[in-house]
């Protein structure tokens, strides 16, 4: 399993929100050329709904499709791969109030690749690494999207 823990100077919801702002998710990643497509049109996910996501990474083209299977607002939402690279990926987003408006954030990702264990090995030394820098980078450009939105407000 991987987990990142951050801390965002934000309440909660609004943190819970931008995670599941697709067009967040593909800002925080533009380097990959991420983009994202929903199954409702929306670009804030809820429960079931699915979005495919398609990007380059580790210099291969992937493809994947995640659907909300879980949405507790503020607290938790998970996503599940339902197609895609991986033979399961699942990923937990928690979301903490930690008081005076900051919010921590955990993010649970376990990931299982397909070729047993050949693909075990993938996971734990290139993937699992990499994941983690994705959700490292993510966590980022969410404070720095709420930074930006209170410097603009002040």
């Amino acid at each position: 399993m991987i987990e990142v823990v951050s801390l965002v100077d934000a309440e909660p919801s609004r943190v819970f929100d931008l995670e599941l702002d697709v067009d967040v998710h593909a800002g925080s990643l533009a380097g990959s050329g991420e983009t994202a497509a929903t199954s409702t049109g929306r670009r804030q996910l809820a429960l079931g709904d699915e979005v495919t996501f398609r990007a380059r990474h580790l210099g291969v083209r992937w493809r994947m499709t995640s659907r909300i299977t879980a949405y507790e607002r503020p607290h938790r939402f998970v996503d599940e791969q339902v197609r895609g690279p991986f033979r399961a990926m699942r990923h937990e987003h928690w979301f903490e109030d930690l008081g005076d408006g900051r919010t921590r954030m955990t993010d649970r990702m376990t990931v299982h690749a397909p070729l047993g264990p050949l693909g075990a090995l993938v996971t734990r030394v290139l993937l699992a690494p990499y994941l983690r820098r994705l959700l490292k980078r993510r966590a980022a450009h969410i404070a720095t999207l709420v930074r930006i939105s209170a410097e603009g407000s002040a």
